[in-house]
């Protein structure tokens, strides 16, 4: 049972796991994303966003309340989200995957695999410059293709939840931390998870072999680089891409 919109018990973490059963790999079946205070081994994380393709199902998980326990409960078989983010059979796609893999290595000893990072194939199926990423925002709006409605409520919740967050607009990161969760904040957290899957589906077609073996190599780069000692989480050095 999920309380106020997350799933922040064991019970409530086991019955998810349960769920997470033989779920077909291709396309991703899980897509991932977090939210924190200085999303870095130099701050915490406080919701983990899962999508689950294949259920069409959103969870946001409370990592500020289950702490270690989100990874660690079993489910009736003995599945844990960890043994699922450490996974290199089962796929999980996220949008650059360089500071969630930073947090969850150094805070909770995760060592992602099986990753896929939308990022990066953005990057690759580029038929311009390829020197520097894009921003999930600025590829939502260039390669999605959304109706009036959908756009509309995708940008009225990104800019109700940045006013909430965005230290620059009067806000502060620990809104994410505050329960029950501002309903700006949930609706937030929920929408860029679920448009996700639409930009893995535009860039895996326009990917040509070569490109996708990059893509996995460049991917797996960045969680090496994110578990060394040198990696800093932030910086302009984060614009430029790998190719």
């Amino acid at each position: 049972m999920e309380s106020n919109g997350l799933i922040d018990t064991p019970e409530a973490m086991a019955s998810l796991l349960d769920s997470l059963v033989d779920l077909p790999n291709q396309p991703p079946p899980l897509y991932i994303d977090l939210e924190g205070i200085n999303l870095s081994r130099h701050g915490s994380i406080s919701i983990m966003q899962l999508y689950i393709l294949p259920r069409l199902e959103t969870h946001l998980i409370d990592i500020h309340k289950l702490g270690s326990a989100a990874f660690t409960t079993p489910s009736t078989n003995g599945n844990t989200l960890k043994a699922i983010l450490e996974s290199p059979t089962i796929t999980k796609a996220f949008f650059d995957v360089r500071n969630d893999s930073d947090a969850l290595f150094s805070l909770f000893n995760i060592s992602l695999a099986g990753i896929c990072d939308i990022q990066l194939m953005e990057l690759a199926t580029r038929d311009f410059s390829k020197r520097c990423v894009k921003g999930l925002a600025k590829c939502m709006e260039r390669d999605l293709t959304m109706t009036p409605t959908e756009r509309r409520t995708w940008l009225a919740g990104k800019e109700a939840g940045v006013k909430l967050f965005a230290p620059e607009r009067g806000g502060s990161y620990a809104v994410f931390n505050a329960r029950p969760l501002p309903e700006a904040i949930r609706q937030y957290c929920l929408q860029d998870v679920q448009f996700l899957p639409r930009l893995w589906k535009h860039y895996s077609v326009k990917l040509t072999p070569s490109w996708t073996i990059k893509v996995d190599a460049a991917t797996k780069d960045r969680v090496a680089l994110s578990q060394t000692k040198s990696y800093a989480p932030n910086g302009p050095h984060k614009a430029l891409g790998p190719w």
